[in-house]
C-alpha cells in the first residue's frame, strides 16, 4: 500500500483460502488483460473465462500466457463443461483442460438438468486432474431451490472433491442467490452459513450492493466471485472500509 492507515480490517494474503476474489473475464483482449493485471494482480486470486467465451475469443493462448506470467490461475466457465457433458464428451473436455494447461475446472448444472450423483462423479474424476470448483444453483429464475437443498447439494459436492462451492448468480446477479431485482435472498444465505463453512463458499456477487451485503455479513475476507475487471479495485476498497458503503463498518472493531 502507498501510505499507512490504522483501523483497517486485516486482509488475508495470497495464496489464500478465504478473502478470495474471482474475476469474470467476458472477452478481454490480450492488451486489456495486461492493463488489468498491471494494477490489480495483487487483488485477484483467479480468473474465470465466462461461460464458453473461450471458444470464440481470438488470441486465447496469448491471453492465458498473460495470466500465467502474472501467476494468476484461471479456468473456463461451467457452461463450457455443460456443453461437453450434454454431448457425452467428458473425455474431450478433460483433454481440453490438458491442452490449455488449465489448473482449475468448474462443474455446474445451471443450464441443464443433471442427475446429482452424476455431477458428483464428474467432480470426483476431475479432482484427480485439476482443482475443482462446483457451482450450485440454477440459471433459471423460475427455479427456486429451498435452503435445505442448497446445503445438501453443497455438502455432497464438497465431499465429492470440490475445493470450494460457488453460489450461482450469473454475471448479472439476478438469479439463484438473488431475486430478479438483484436483492439478496438473505434468509437463504444465512441458513447456508449455519451448515457450510464460509471459507468453502464463493458467493457470486457482481453488483456493488451484493458485495457490500456479504462483506458486512461475513467480513472483509468473504469469498466473492463474478467480479468485473473494472470493479476489482473498488471491491478491495469496500473490503477495507475505504468506500462510503462500509466506511464505518470496521472502525474500532
Amino acid at each position: 500500500m502507498h501510505y499507512f492507515l490504522d483501523n483497517l480490517p486485516e486482509r488475508t494474503q495470497k495464496p489464500r483460502e478465504k478473502g478470495f476474489t474471482m474475476v469474470m473475464d467476458k472477452g478481454l483482449s490480450v492488451r486489456q488483460a495486461e492493463d488489468f493485471l498491471s494494477v490489480s494482480a495483487n487483488h485477484v486470486d483467479i480468473i474465470k473465462l465466462g461461460w464458453a467465451t473461450s471458444y470464440v475469443t481470438a488470441g486465447l493462448e496469448d491471453k492465458l500466457n498473460v495470466f500465467r506470467a502474472a501467476g494468476i490461475p484461471f479456468y473456463f466457465g461451467g457452461t463450457l463443461f455443460e456443453a461437453f457433458a450434454v454431448r457425452n464428451k467428458f473425455d474431450d473436455y478433460r483433454k481440453l483442460l490438458d491442452k490449455f494447461q488449465v489448473p482449475f475446472a468448474e462443474v455446474s448444472d445451471g443450464s441443464l438438468d443433471m442427475d446429482h450423483d452424476k455431477k458428483c462423479e464428474y467432480i470426483t474424476e476431475l479432482s484427480k486432474q485439476v482443482t475443482v470448483l462446483s457451482e450450485v444453483g440454477s440459471k433459471d429464475e423460475e427455479k427456486i431451490i429451498p435452503p435445505y437443498k442448497w446445503i445438501e447439494l453443497m455438502q455432497k459436492e464438497l465431499d465429492a472433491g470440490a475445493w470450494k462451492v460457488i453460489g450461482e448468480a450469473r454475471e448479472g446477479g439476478n438469479v439463484g442467490l438473488f431475486r430478479s431485482s438483484g436483492e439478496v435472498r438473505s434468509g437463504l444465505v444465512q441458513e447456508i452459513l449455519t451448515k457450510i463453512p464460509f471459507e468453502k463458499i464463493i458467493w457470486e456477487a457482481p453488483q456493488k450492493a451484493q458485495q457490500v451485503y456479504f462483506i458486512k455479513l461475513v467480513g472483509a475476507n468473504v469469498n466473492l466471485g463474478n467480479i468485473a475487471p473494472e470493479e476489482l479495485i473498488p471491491l478491495e476498497t469496500i473490503r477495507l472500509g475505504l468506500r462510503g458503503d462500509t466506511f464505518s463498518h470496521f472502525l474500532d472493531k
